[in-house]
């Protein structure tokens, strides 16, 4: 009881500083309807209930799992078996993400499941890839340098004039695939997946191994989608504006929430497809390594109820709830005389949205406990919040502005794989992997929607101009994360500093007492 009084705690601290935010906006900059504002309410209680059932069952089920199937590869001495399930694990986990099925349900230019499918390989190739990078002991900066600068030169080839490759309109997606690829389900999994991996490691760069996994999983899909924008067009788009919910009573704004298409009915269907992958790897991974004991196997099972019961109410209430809202305070204040104030209350909603991510809470419990406290959870809470504040606020001067993504892209990720080279690698794994939990569901269902709604209501182009948003928001944190690892060291490096120097002091201070008593003697 007091575990889930504390989880409840925590999502409050969470939650409410949006609803805030939100209510504030709805009596001054953008007045929003009765119904929408119910339905805004009632799915904040819906994320704060979910988010706090599905922590706990994460941690007793997700977590668990993945370090046992990790333990379990890590022990194996074949060298093809582990990398093809590391492969069949990425495709399986990422087709049961229901984050990346809100995105692909937001693109109007691709197939949905051709989206899907092309992330899932993305991420089960860098799962693969994962798994020799901690058996062959190969640092994440040498993986991460070169496929940046691959991602960075495909993203160019088709604003190159005169080489007609590729289409642009991809671009955003492709990185925003990436974003939201490490959502709720995938994250606490693939980073337990890291822990059981360098859990066998006794050497003293086993915790830098721990973390990376969510980094490499996150470049794939952003390959793939890049890949697919060099050989094909995107599908004419005749309306890219999403329904707004029009002016309901309350009674009718509840029923939204039970409504059989697009109410919770839909999301215990999805999230049961979700799950069932799962729930398999979890069957067929006790029977043949039987690994859990009776009591362990009971508590896992109610774990999994636990995070799938949560992961149906915080969906509902986020695609439910939020994303009307979201969409319409975008395009009330881009209509208004203050179209410029999408600036900063973008940095402001950015800033309280990303302590609201499950996964984000994921991260932090265990850069602590990897890190034995010296990494606290409030310092990579703080660090993710600036990030997002800053990339939400570069996105809505896109969104007024209609400037390239690319340029922001390119030197977004120059500064950070710049920065590997002079932070404790430690810190680039936990920066790489904060860049994919920061753009969870909480970036697509409440601030995609509130740039597709400003961009809409300028007349902008919503494939070039808003979509890119959850990639600047997994963008901006592998910066501030590891400046705060600049920051760590720079204080280390001083403290160390002082404490030769004190030695010193004393060894001359011996020394001249030996010299005295010498000279007496």
């Amino acid at each position: 009881m007091r575990l889930l009084y504390g989880s409840i705690n925590e999502a409050l601290h969470s939650v409410l500083p949006i609803c805030a935010i939100v209510l504030l906006l709805s009596i001054s900059l953008s007045p929003v309807m009765p119904g929408v504002m119910v339905m805004f309410l009632f799915g904040a209680m819906l994320i704060i209930f979910g988010m706090s059932i599905f922590t706990i069952g994460s941690s007793i089920s997700m977590e668990p799992l993945g370090e046992g199937i990790g333990i379990q590869l890590s022990k194996s001495r074949k060298k093809v078996l582990p990398v093809f399930i590391c492969f069949i694990v990425g495709v399986l986990i990422t087709i049961a993400e229901p984050d990346l099925t809100v995105l692909a349900e937001k693109v109007p230019s691709i197939n949905n499941w051709v989206l899907i499918m092309l992330v899932a390989l993305g991420v089960g190739i860098f799962l693969a890839v994962a798994f020799l990078k901690a058996r062959f002991k190969i640092k994440l900066a040498h993986i991460l340098v070169p496929l940046y600068a691959l991602v960075l030169i495909l993203a160019c080839l088709p604003y190159i004039p005169g080489l007609n490759i590729g289409s642009k309109e991809f671009i955003p997606t492709a990185f925003d695939s990436g974003g939201v690829t490490t959502g709720p389900i995938t994250v606490p999994f693939i980073m337990a997946l890291g822990a059981g991996l360098a859990s066998m490691r006794k050497d003293k760069h086993s915790a830098e191994d721990s973390f990376g996994l969510v980094a490499l999983c996150s470049i794939g899909p952003i390959l793939s989608v890049m890949v697919l924008s060099l050989i094909a067009k995107p599908n004419p788009v005749n309306d890219t504006a999403e329904t707004i919910i029009e002016n309901v009573n309350t009674r009718q704004a509840f029923l939204k929430f039970l409504d059989p298409h697009t109410g919770i009915l839909k999301y215990f269907e999805e999230v049961t497809l979700a799950f069932l992958p799962i729930v398999g790897m979890f069957i067929v991974y006790q029977l043949i390594f039987k690994r859990f004991n009776k009591l362990q196997v009971i508590r896992i099972c109610i774990g999994f109820s636990y995070t799938y019961f949560g992961l149906v109410l915080f969906l509902t209430g986020a695609n439910v709830g939020f994303m009307p809202a979201g969409q319409l305070i975008g395009e009330v204040i881009a209509n208004s005389s203050f179209k410029f104030a999408l600036i900063p209350i973008g940095m402001l909603l950015g800033y309280f949205v990303v302590s609201a991510e499950p996964a984000v809470h994921s991260l932090k419990k265990q850069v602590a406990e990897v890190t034995n406290g010296a990494i606290s959870q409030r310092s990579i809470g703080l660090a993710l919040s600036i990030g997002v504040a800053v990339s939400v606020g570069l996105a809505m001067i896109r969104v007024l502005t209609g400037v390239s993504i690319l340029p922001i892209i390119i030197i977004g990720y120059i500064i950070p794989l710049v920065i590997t080279f002079f932070v404790p690698p430690i810190y680039t794994g936990i920066a790489f992997d904060s860049g994919g939990v920061a753009s969870g569901p909480m970036a697509t269902t409440f601030i995609l929607p509130f740039a597709i709604g400003a961009c809409n209501a300028l007349g902008g182009n919503v494939m070039t101009d808003a979509f890119g948003i959850v990639a600047m928001i997994a963008m901006t944190p592998l910066i501030t994360i590891q400046v705060l690892g600049l920051i760590g060291k720079t204080r280390q490096d001083r403290m160390m500093k002082r404490i030769h120097s004190e030695i010193e002091q004393i060894d001359d201070g011996i020394l001249y007492y030996d010299e005295e008593v010498q000279s007496n003697d």
